[in-house]
Protein backbone atom coordinates (compact mmCIF):
# COMPACT_ATOMS: atom_id res chain seq x y z
CA UNK A 1 0.00 0.00 0.00
CA UNK A 2 2.83 2.40 0.80
CA UNK A 3 4.46 1.82 -2.61
CA UNK A 4 1.23 2.72 -4.40
CA UNK A 5 1.00 6.01 -2.47
CA UNK A 6 4.64 6.79 -3.28
CA UNK A 7 4.12 6.04 -6.99
CA UNK A 8 0.98 8.16 -7.09
CA UNK A 9 2.83 11.01 -5.37
CA UNK A 10 5.74 10.80 -7.82
CA UNK A 11 3.41 10.79 -10.81
CA UNK A 12 1.46 13.70 -9.33
CA UNK A 13 4.63 15.70 -8.70
CA UNK A 14 6.03 14.95 -12.17
CA UNK A 15 2.81 15.95 -13.90
CA UNK A 16 2.44 19.04 -11.69
CA UNK A 17 6.00 20.18 -12.42
CA UNK A 18 5.49 19.72 -16.16
CA UNK A 19 2.19 21.61 -16.06
CA UNK A 20 3.66 24.51 -14.09
CA UNK A 21 6.72 24.87 -16.31
CA UNK A 22 5.05 24.61 -19.72
CA UNK A 23 3.61 27.22 -22.06
CA UNK A 24 -0.16 27.65 -22.09
CA UNK A 25 -1.18 26.66 -25.59
CA UNK A 26 -0.86 26.83 -29.31
CA UNK A 27 -0.83 30.06 -31.27
CA UNK A 28 -2.78 28.65 -34.25
CA UNK A 29 -4.65 25.51 -35.18
CA UNK A 30 -1.88 24.89 -37.74
CA UNK A 31 0.43 24.34 -34.77
CA UNK A 32 -1.56 21.28 -33.71
CA UNK A 33 -0.26 17.89 -34.86
CA UNK A 34 -2.39 15.37 -36.72
CA UNK A 35 -4.27 13.07 -34.36
CA UNK A 36 -4.72 9.49 -35.57
CA UNK A 37 -8.00 7.96 -34.36
CA UNK A 38 -8.76 4.24 -34.42
CA UNK A 39 -12.47 3.48 -34.09
CA UNK A 40 -15.25 1.10 -34.95
CA UNK A 41 -16.95 1.81 -38.29
CA UNK A 42 -20.37 1.43 -36.63
CA UNK A 43 -19.88 3.63 -33.56
CA UNK A 44 -21.70 6.97 -33.71
CA UNK A 45 -20.14 8.37 -30.53
CA UNK A 46 -16.66 7.83 -31.98
CA UNK A 47 -17.61 9.80 -35.09
CA UNK A 48 -19.00 12.62 -32.92
CA UNK A 49 -15.73 12.69 -30.93
CA UNK A 50 -13.78 12.95 -34.21
CA UNK A 51 -16.03 15.90 -35.16
CA UNK A 52 -15.33 17.50 -31.77
CA UNK A 53 -11.58 17.26 -32.40
CA UNK A 54 -11.88 18.73 -35.91
CA UNK A 55 -14.13 21.55 -34.63
CA UNK A 56 -11.42 22.29 -32.04
CA UNK A 57 -8.73 22.74 -34.68
CA UNK A 58 -7.16 19.30 -34.87
CA UNK A 59 -6.38 17.66 -38.18
CA UNK A 60 -7.84 14.18 -37.74
CA UNK A 61 -6.89 10.99 -39.56
CA UNK A 62 -9.70 8.58 -38.55
CA UNK A 63 -9.31 4.90 -39.34
CA UNK A 64 -12.03 2.29 -38.98
CA UNK A 65 -10.58 -0.93 -37.58
CA UNK A 66 -12.18 -4.33 -37.11
CA UNK A 67 -10.24 -5.28 -33.94
CA UNK A 68 -9.96 -2.33 -31.56
CA UNK A 69 -8.89 -4.57 -28.69
CA UNK A 70 -5.74 -5.57 -30.59
CA UNK A 71 -5.05 -1.89 -31.34
CA UNK A 72 -5.42 -0.99 -27.65
CA UNK A 73 -3.07 -3.80 -26.61
CA UNK A 74 -0.52 -2.75 -29.23
CA UNK A 75 -0.73 0.89 -28.08
CA UNK A 76 -0.35 -0.14 -24.42
CA UNK A 77 -3.67 1.09 -23.04
CA UNK A 78 -4.21 -0.41 -19.56
CA UNK A 79 -7.28 -2.66 -19.52
CA UNK A 80 -9.11 -0.77 -16.76
CA UNK A 81 -8.74 2.54 -18.65
CA UNK A 82 -10.06 1.34 -22.01
CA UNK A 83 -12.97 3.03 -23.75
CA UNK A 84 -14.49 2.80 -27.21
CA UNK A 85 -11.77 4.46 -29.35
CA UNK A 86 -8.03 5.01 -29.23
CA UNK A 87 -5.98 7.85 -30.71
CA UNK A 88 -2.29 8.60 -31.08
CA UNK A 89 -0.92 12.11 -31.19
CA UNK A 90 2.67 13.32 -31.02
CA UNK A 91 3.87 10.27 -29.07
CA UNK A 92 0.92 10.12 -26.65
CA UNK A 93 -1.97 7.65 -26.35
CA UNK A 94 -5.44 9.22 -26.13
CA UNK A 95 -8.09 6.78 -24.92
CA UNK A 96 -11.80 7.54 -24.89
CA UNK A 97 -13.92 10.68 -24.84
CA UNK A 98 -11.23 13.19 -23.89
CA UNK A 99 -12.05 16.87 -24.53
CA UNK A 100 -9.83 18.65 -27.04
CA UNK A 101 -8.95 21.13 -24.27
CA UNK A 102 -7.22 18.36 -22.31
CA UNK A 103 -5.33 17.14 -25.39
CA UNK A 104 -4.16 20.68 -26.15
CA UNK A 105 -2.97 21.08 -22.55
CA UNK A 106 -1.13 17.74 -22.79
CA UNK A 107 0.62 18.81 -26.00
CA UNK A 108 1.52 22.25 -24.66
CA UNK A 109 2.92 21.00 -21.37
CA UNK A 110 4.48 17.69 -22.54
CA UNK A 111 4.44 15.75 -19.22
CA UNK A 112 6.45 12.53 -19.00
CA UNK A 113 3.44 10.20 -19.30
CA UNK A 114 2.27 7.59 -21.83
CA UNK A 115 -1.14 9.12 -22.35
CA UNK A 116 -4.57 10.24 -21.20
CA UNK A 117 -7.73 8.22 -20.71
CA UNK A 118 -11.40 8.70 -19.93
CA UNK A 119 -12.55 5.18 -19.06
CA UNK A 120 -16.03 4.18 -20.15
CA UNK A 121 -18.42 6.56 -21.83
CA UNK A 122 -19.37 9.38 -19.41
CA UNK A 123 -22.64 11.16 -20.16
CA UNK A 124 -21.96 14.65 -21.49
CA UNK A 125 -18.36 14.00 -22.58
CA UNK A 126 -17.47 14.89 -26.20
CA UNK A 127 -19.32 12.46 -28.45
CA UNK A 128 -21.68 11.44 -25.64
CA UNK A 129 -24.32 14.21 -25.53
CA UNK A 130 -26.74 13.97 -22.62
CA UNK A 131 -29.41 16.14 -20.99
CA UNK A 132 -27.89 15.04 -17.65
CA UNK A 133 -24.10 15.36 -17.98
CA UNK A 134 -21.97 13.85 -15.24
CA UNK A 135 -18.56 14.99 -13.99
CA UNK A 136 -15.66 12.88 -15.20
CA UNK A 137 -11.90 12.74 -14.82
CA UNK A 138 -9.23 12.64 -17.48
CA UNK A 139 -6.58 10.26 -16.16
CA UNK A 140 -2.87 10.64 -16.94
CA UNK A 141 -1.15 7.25 -17.05
CA UNK A 142 2.45 6.11 -17.25
CA UNK A 143 4.51 3.07 -16.33
CA UNK A 144 4.84 4.58 -12.84
CA UNK A 145 1.11 4.92 -12.16
CA UNK A 146 -1.90 7.15 -12.71
CA UNK A 147 -3.08 10.59 -11.64
CA UNK A 148 -5.95 12.94 -12.30
CA UNK A 149 -4.98 15.27 -15.18
CA UNK A 150 -8.19 17.33 -15.43
CA UNK A 151 -11.85 17.15 -14.38
CA UNK A 152 -14.75 18.11 -16.63
CA UNK A 153 -18.48 18.49 -16.87
CA UNK A 154 -19.25 18.24 -20.57
CA UNK A 155 -16.25 20.03 -22.15
CA UNK A 156 -15.86 22.58 -19.34
CA UNK A 157 -12.85 22.13 -17.01
CA UNK A 158 -13.80 22.06 -13.32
Amino acid sequence: MMTLKRVDRRVFLAVSAAVAAAPLGFARADDLPVIQVFKSPTCGCCSMWVDHLADSGFRVDAKDVADLDAMKRMAGVPGHLQACHTALVDGYIIEGHIPATAIKRLLARRPAIRGLAVPGMPAGSPGMPSPMPEPYDVIAFSDAGESNFMRFIETVPQ
